[in-house]
């Protein structure tokens, strides 16, 4: 499962969280592989299984 950060970002804006998205911009790299990365997006309150991208393979 890859969760690309623009996505990230954009459910932490919408819910008002400006620091949150700015600290994830920062921070994430452009695909999120939950496995490897999944601490710092969990900071973010997100469920990740929501976010992920749709396997095009």
């Amino acid at each position: 499962m890859i969760i690309m950060k623009a996505t990230v970002v954009a459910v932490v804006r919408e819910r008002g969280r400006q620091i949150r998205a700015d600290f994830a911009e920062r921070e994430l790299p452009d695909r999120i592989d939950p496995s490897h990365h999944g601490g710092r997006p969990a900071m973010l309150h997100l469920d990740l299984s929501t976010l992920a991208e749709p396997d095009r393979g």
